[in-house]
C-alpha cells in the first residue's frame, strides 16, 4: 500500500509548476530569512564556508557555497581516482552485460541512463558507483580524474527525490530523472560522470571551461541535495579496499585506484 501512495506523493510534488515555485523562492531575497536556521537544522559546517553564514543573500546562495581554499585535500597519486563530491556512496558495483546493476534491490538500466547505445558499450562489464549529497553537504561537483571531455549532454525533465525512499520507491529514478553526463577519456579508458537532478530543483551547472578536467578541480554544481553516478570503463578501476557501504566520502579522497589494461 505504501509503495503507490509514495509515488503519488512524489508525482504529485515534482512538476514543472512546484520545480518553478520552489526555485523562485530558493533564489529570492525572502529566502534569506530561512538561511539561518536551514544550516542549523541541516548542520551545515560554517567553519568550512568562504563566506559567513549572514552574507547569502539568498538560500540558493547557501547551496552552491564555496569553501574556503585548501579545505579539501587532493590525493595526488597519478593512478588514484578521487571522489567528486562530499556524499555517501551507497551502492558499488559490477554493470552487467545486459547494462543492469541493482541499487537498493532495484534494477536500473545503464542504457536508459545514458540514452547512447555507442557510450553504453565501454561501459557493459564496468563499475559503477552511487554517490548520493544530502541538503547538508557541499553542492560543489569535482573532477575525479584527469582526462579530456569527449562529450557532454543532458537527459530527462522530471526529477524524482534521490534519498534513500526515492531510490526504493520511485521509477527509475538514477535513469528516468534530468541527469547531465559529462563522458571523460582517461590514460586508463573511459570515465563517465553522471549528474542526476533531485526532487524539485533540476538545477546542474557546468563551471569548467574548456575541454580538458584536472583532478580535483571544480566542474560543475547542484543546487539542492542530488546524486552522481560513476561508471568506469571495464577492467580499469579497483575500489579502495577501506571502503564499506554506504560510506561517507569527502572531494579529493581516494576511492580506488585504476588499473592498467
Amino acid at each position: 500500500m505504501i509503495q503507490p501512495l509514495y509515488r503519488l506523493f512524489i508525482e504529485l510534488t515534482n512538476g514543472r509548476v512546484t520545480s518553478w515555485i520552489l526555485r523562485k523562492f530558493s533564489r529570492s531575497r525572502f529566502s534569506k530569512a530561512v538561511v539561518p536556521s536551514f544550516a542549523r537544522i541541516y548542520n551545515i559546517n560554517k567553519e568550512e564556508m568562504q563566506e559567513t553564514l549572514e552574507s547569502f543573500p539568498t538560500l540558493h546562495h547557501l547551496f552552491v557555497r564555496q569553501l574556503k581554499p585548501g579545505t579539501r585535500k587532493i590525493d595526488p597519486a597519478i593512478d588514484a581516482v578521487v571522489s567528486p563530491v562530499d556524499a555517501v556512496i551507497e551502492d558499488v558495483g559490477n554493470i552487467r552485460e545486459t547494462s543492469e546493476i541493482e541499487v537498493k534491490g532495484k534494477v536500473y538500466s545503464i542504457d536508459e541512463m545514458l540514452g547512447d547505445k555507442e557510450a553504453l558499450e565501454k561501459y557493459l562489464n564496468g563499475t559503477y558507483m552511487i554517490l548520493y549529497l544530502s541538503p547538508t553537504h557541499y553542492h560543489r561537483i569535482h573532477s575525479p580524474v584527469d582526462g579530456t571531455v569527449i562529450r557532454q549532454w543532458s537527459l530527462g525533465r522530471k526529477s524524482y527525490p534521490v534519498n534513500k525512499l526515492g531510490l526504493k520507491y520511485g521509477v527509475r529514478t538514477l535513469a528516468k530523472n534530468y541527469r547531465m553526463i559529462t563522458e571523460v577519456k582517461t590514460n586508463y579508458g573511459h570515465v563517465s560522470v553522471v549528474k542526476v537532478g533531485a526532487m524539485f530543483v533540476n538545477s546542474i551547472e557546468t563551471t569548467h571551461q574548456g575541454t580538458e578536467l584536472e583532478k580535483g578541480k571544480e566542474m560543475a554544481f547542484f543546487s539542492f541535495g542530488s546524486t552522481v553516478v560513476l561508471l568506469f570503463e571495464k577492467d580499469i578501476f579497483k575500489l579502495e579496499k577501506t571502503i564499506k557501504t554506504p560510506a561517507n566520502v569527502k572531494v579529493g579522497e581516494r576511492i580506488g585506484t585504476f588499473k592498467l589494461k
